[in-house]
Order: structure tokens, then C-alpha cells, then sequence
């Protein structure tokens, strides 16, 4: 019987082990992630949220279990890592054939930044330079996008933009997406799914079922936030209720 590639996840993770030195940082974690989802994965420092994106993007190695990963691929960090060297446009060509230069310029038009396409990277702002990043990544059509905390080093204005950009542009290519966040307000924001990552397993995995675009002030993004904090470890008290007011109170 012939399978329908299209019906198999883009991750397939089973019991995944890491170690370093006594202390195993994965162990026996198990995660699929299909084909177009976007799954958000938070966990306190430590906890071996990057550790997992790192051994799914091929920078560091496993110590048993079972990975597997579509070969195109790409991530996306923190830092935008840009070469100051090169140009915008270069930057997001960057080991690619010379004759993908009107991809790049089509992705630079994707994140708004097509007419900075011959600026040097140290004019940016950091926000630009972020979405020159998220160009480079996209240009290599992955089937796979790793975000690395992206939006940490932005301000708050900038990081909700860049927030907005990304979901439009991932709805749009549709790659699996694994987004890691210390942000539990930006993985109900973006993910289709949300996990929690704790003493290397999974906890929590959940569908998001709350329709777009999301409100924090909406009581189910309110109550699956608590949720996700409380799997945290953080006590996040319900919001409160206004006090009644006495009958005497109402009399005019």
C-alpha cells in the first residue's frame, strides 16, 4: 500500500534522549508536529526548550531515540545574525544560487522591507533586521521553520508587529512551525498547539481551540494563560470580580 506523504507529520519525535553529564535534559520526549502546524513549546531556562529546537535544525546531536525531520528546513534566533558585510538582499540570498535574487527581493517584499534590499545591515533597526532574518528563512521554502525566541530582544510595540508578521507569513507558506518562548501570552497569540517542556518531557500538549484574531481579554485565552502558568510552576490568580454593591447603594 502506498502512503500519502502528505498524512505523515513533519516531526516525528520518539523517545528522545540528551545528557549532559548526570543530568538528562530530554528524556524520553515524544512530539509530532504536522504538516502546516504551528506548535509553541515553553518551559523555564533549562528546561531544554533549545536543546530540542537545536537537535531538530542538525546543530547538536541526540543520545538515543527516534528523530526525524524534513531535510528543508530553517531557523530563525534571537539574534538575526546577519553579515555585516553583506547587504540586505545579499544577507538574505546568503549561500543561495546568484540566480535567486528575485526570490530574495519577493521575500524582502513579503516582510515590508523590499526598498532596503542595498542597505548594509548596521542601518537597521533591530526589528528590521529581524524581518530580514525571517526573510532568509523563508526564501528556502522550508518545510520546517525553528524559531529560537525571536522576539525576545525586541521592544514590546515591535515584538507584537513581528508577532503578527510571522503568524501571516506562516498561514501563508504554511511550514510545520516549532516556535520556543519563555511568553506564554505570545505562544496562545501564535500556535495552533501549545507544550510545555519539564523535567525532559512533555507535560502539557494542547490544542488551541480559541478563534483568531486572539484577545488576552477573552476569558479562554485568560484561562488556558493561567493554565499554562500554573503548569510553569507560576501561581497566576484568576481575575477578579467587582464588588457587589449594597443594596442601599442603588437608591437615588
Amino acid at each position: 500500500m502506498t502512503t500519502d506523504p502528505t498524512s505523515e507529520p513533519a516531526v516525528r519525535v520518539r523517545g528522545l534522549r540528551r545528557t549532559f553529564g548526570d543530568r538528562a535534559v530530554l528524556d524520553g520526549l515524544r512530539l509530532d508536529i504536522a504538516r502546516g502546524e504551528f506548535v509553541a513549546l515553553l518551559g523555564a531556562s533549562g528546561s531544554g526548550k533549545t536543546t530540542l529546537l537545536r537537535i531538530l535544525g542538525a546543530l547538536d546531536g541526540d543520545d538515543g531515540g527516534e528523530v526525524l525531520v524534513p531535510e528543508a528546513r530553517t531557523i530563525v534566533f534571537q539574534e538575526p545574525r546577519l553579515v555585516p558585510s553583506k547587504r540586505v538582499l545579499a544577507n538574505v540570498t546568503v549561500a543561495l544560487p546568484r540566480n535567486r535574487s528575485a526570490d530574495g527581493l519577493r521575500a524582502l517584499a513579503e516582510v515590508g522591507l523590499e526598498r532596503h534590499a542595498e542597505a548594509w545591515p548596521a542601518t537597521l533597526s533591530g526589528g528590521e533586521a529581524q524581518r530580514v532574518a525571517l526573510a532568509r528563512a523563508l526564501v528556502r521554502q522550508p518545510e520546517l521553520l525553528l524559531l529560537d525566541e525571536p522576539f525576545a530582544a525586541l521592544d514590546a510595540l515591535t515584538r507584537l508587529k513581528m508577532q503578527d508578521l510571522v503568524g501571516e507569513l506562516c498561514r501563508r507558506h504554511r511550514p510545520a512551525v516549532l516556535l520556543v518562548t519563555h511568553d506564554v501570552e505570545e505562544a496562545v497569540r501564535l500556535a495552533d498547539r501549545v507544550a510545555v517542556l519539564r523535567d525532559g518531557r512533555l507535560v502539557t500538549d494542547e490544542t488551541i481551540d480559541i478563534a483568531r484574531p486572539r484577545d488576552p481579554g477573552d476569558p479562554a485565552f485568560a484561562a488556558l494563560r493561567r493554565r499554562l502558568l500554573a503548569d510553569l510552576g507560576v501561581d497566576a490568580p484568576a481575575p477578579s470580580l467587582p464588588s457587589p454593591v449594597p443594596a442601599e447603594a442603588g437608591v437615588i
